[in-house]
């Protein structure tokens, strides 16, 4: 067995576990740097009413607490089932080295968790898509972006 593979049975006892303790759906992540496990996740939604809390958001947010940074510079993500739209964008921010999945979006489609509607709305105009989006606000808004831009003691990310 590869360590690939070790590593993701641990995201899907995760995964597993979480079920068993009727926490969420059947979704476990960790996150692996240096071969030691420094992050780890299972989805929540249902137990804390927190439609954010899937296991790699959790996951990203142990790790990051237990390594004191906002990246995961150097970092594996192991998780249970191809992240959602959602998760892969926090992933992405977190700025991993590689991503490990187990089952597929089609594996989870067929239990329940279709995200291919959210992948076609990111395709269309925002004007065709199933929640208005509306611009609103901007005039005072882009202010705040312009005193960011000027800041001369900002932290880059």
């Amino acid at each position: 067995m590869t360590r690939e593979e070790k590593f993701m049975q641990q995201a899907v006892a995760l995964a597993y576990e979480g079920i068993q303790n009727n926490e969420g759906g059947p979704f476990g992540c960790i996150i692996v740097k240096d071969d030691k496990i420094i992050g780890r996740g299972n989805n929540k939604v249902t137990s804390t009413n927190d439609p954010t809390a899937h296991a790699e958001v959790i996951a990203i947010r142990d790790a990051c607490k237990n390594l004191n940074t906002f990246q995961l510079d150097d970092c594996e993500i192991y998780t249970s089932c191809e992240p959602c739209p959602m998760c892969l964008g926090a992933i992405y921010w977190a700025r991993p080295k590689a991503i490990y999945y187990a089952n597929t979006r089609k594996d989870a489609a067929s239990i329940g968790f279709d995200d291919s509607m959210i992948y076609d709305e990111m395709t269309k105009k925002l004007s065709e898509r199933k929640i208005p989006i509306i611009n609103v606000g901007r005039n005072d808004a882009v202010k705040v972006f312009e005193e960011w831009k000027n800041k001369e003691d900002k932290t880059e990310y």
